[in-house]
């Protein structure tokens, strides 16, 4: 079954004249909405800064197997 969609939210922001005039041309050059353009640059954005939890793991597992020379490099 599939879950109901959920409203749009609109926001409100302020950007650089020069940034919001070459959104707007992509958007005429790709037959896109400026908002079509701008929720596929915000989830790629998310997507890219979010940090998957293995990947913190062993981090995390690295930095307390190797706390000795950690200690050792920071001196």
């Amino acid at each position: 079954m599939r879950e109901p969609s959920l409203p749009d939210v609109k926001i409100r922001c302020k950007v650089d004249r020069s940034v919001w005039n070459d959104l707007r041309a992509q958007a005429s050059e790709s037959h896109q909405s400026v908002s079509d353009l701008l929720n596929e640059a915000i989830r790629d954005y998310v997507a890219r800064r979010r940090v998957r939890p293995d990947v913190l793991w062993h981090l995390e597992a690295s930095m307390r197997e190797h706390d000795d020379l950690g200690r050792r490099l920071a001196c």
